[in-house]
């Protein structure tokens, strides 16, 4: 197996278990700074309109990570419901799934799949306008924001070896959000204890 045929593999490995540190450190601390409903209503959706594309298009390999995150970002957005979520947010989130819907039914792949390629600037943008505007993001897991830089480093990888714009954009568009997100998160995490200082040491 080439290097090339391995990418989408490797993505599949990052993907697949994406939202599972933001999903264990929602349930542990019930910490939600800097945390965006928006970002995980809107992954959810999208990542079930991928499921229909890599499907549609034979990419086997590609609905393993795509049905993971759909539902694992789904069960985030239900977590997230008790911190509040104004209307607007949820208009956005159904209005584009219908726009979706009308463009799959419309055009086909092809039109589905540059809408989700557009799509992705609209998912990652409200992670990373609450995380900036939020004091203090604790609650942005480190965890799921490099599995995200693994998966669409590869993503984007795959995407140049292939001559694919769409997988391409995609992949591009994800390690810049998935690097302001660690950069955001590096800067404020809690510091820490003396008896984590002392554990760390041995």
């Amino acid at each position: 197996m080439e290097l090339i045929d391995a990418l989408p593999i490797a993505a599949g490995v990052f993907g697949v278990p994406q939202f599972l540190p933001q999903l264990l450190g929602v349930w542990r601390t019930r910490n939600v700074a800097g945390v965006s409903w928006s970002w995980a209503a809107m992954t959810s959706v999208n990542n079930g309109a991928w499921t229909a594309y890599f499907a549609l298009n034979g990419m086997w390999i590609a609905l393993v990570p795509s049905i993971s995150a759909t539902v694992l970002a789904g069960v985030l957005a239900v977590q997230l419901v008790p911190g509040g979520v104004g209307r607007r947010p949820v208009a956005i989130v159904t209005g584009w799934t219908g726009l979706l819907a009308v463009a799959w039914a419309v055009t086909g792949t092809a039109g589905l799949g540059t809408a989700l390629t557009l799509s992705f600037v609209l998912q990652v943008t409200p992670s990373v306008w609450t995380a900036y505007r939020t004091h203090r993001p604790t609650g942005i897991s480190r965890g799921t924001w490099l599995l995200t830089l693994g998966e669409l480093g590869c993503w984007g990888g795959y995407g140049l070896a292939e001559s694919d714009p769409r997988l391409t954009v995609l992949g591009c568009t994800g390690v810049i959000a998935s690097l302001l997100m660690l950069a955001r998160t590096r800067v404020h995490r809690e510091p820490r204890t003396v008896r984590q200082a002392i554990v760390e040491q041995g």
